[in-house]
């Protein structure tokens, strides 16, 4: 939702200044968040061939891939930044869920768990986490931990209330 709106902001004031902006340089990465035009893909991957260290371009390339539901084009983008910047704890979460996606759960809890080893209050990474253990792997007692630790980190979410009932309904299944 967050991406949706820089993104319309974006537009918005990019609208208004059209008259205003100078042609940018065609290696440049595009601003914004979602990449699907050809053009834009089109300057990201010439951004890496020129820089293959151009971690934000990978970024954007695997965000693309993964909001179009290519998911091993997202996982092999989100690696190159992944060796680029390791720590990156967002790239990781985005590589857990495109794993979870692709059908192997276990590969996303691995890449959450790295994430949360790295910042263990990281919100998604938690929700996340809790969702493949409670409905692909079926371990509903660690998927209430994370919910939980979810809640404990955030108390007022926006989502505080859905998690809370996702908690209830995974304890009176047991």
């Amino acid at each position: 939702m967050k991406r949706i709106i820089v993104v319309a902001m974006l537009l918005v004031m990019a609208a208004g200044c059209r008259q205003k902006e100078e042609p940018r340089p065609q290696y440049q990465v595009p601003a914004g968040g979602d990449m699907h035009t050809q053009e834009e893909m089109r300057l990201l991957k010439e951004a890496v061939k020129k820089d293959p260290g151009n971690v934000n371009a990978w970024i954007k390339i695997g965000n693309s891939m993964m909001d179009a539901s290519r998911f091993s084009e997202a996982i092999d983008a989100y690696r190159k930044a992944l060796q680029l910047d390791e720590k990156n704890v967002d790239v990781r979460v985005d590589l857990g869920t495109c794993y979870r996606d692709m059908g192997k759960p276990d590969e996303a809890v691995k890449e959450y768990r790295k994430a949360l080893e790295i910042n263990p209050g990281h919100l998604n990474g938690h929700k996340n986490l809790g969702v493949v253990l409670a409905y692909d792997l079926r371990d509903k007692a660690a998927a209430i931990k994370e919910f939980e630790r979810y809640l404990e980190l955030a108390p007022s979410a926006p989502d505080a209330a859905t998690v809370r009932q996702e908690i209830q309904n995974l304890k009176a299944a047991k």
